[in-house]
């Protein structure tokens, strides 16, 4: 059931080319996944560089007091916290 003889596979040439394709193509999808990834390290530098300088502005991640400037403002005015909404 063999029709026409001998050979009908891809010559040495041909298979050479795919092989070269195929490594071309392996090295430009390694490039793209470098890239990728280089950019995804620079944005999350960016991102925790941000969030470090968005901690400054707010005050950081010091705690603050519910009782705080009971003594500096007095009983009479402007007392923040807790105690100065209440006393």
């Amino acid at each position: 059931m063999c029709f026409g003889g001998g050979g009908g596979g891809p010559t040495q040439a041909e298979e050479t080319a795919a092989a070269e394709d195929r490594l071309q193509a392996e090295q430009a999808e390694r490039d793209e996944v470098e890239r990728r990834a280089k950019q995804k390290r620079k944005d999350i530098s960016d991102a925790l560089s941000s969030s470090v300088a968005d901690a400054g502005a707010r005050g950081g991640s010091k705690r603050r007091s519910l009782f705080r400037n009971i003594q500096e403002s007095g009983t009479g005015g402007g007392a923040a916290g807790y105690l100065g909404r209440f006393s």
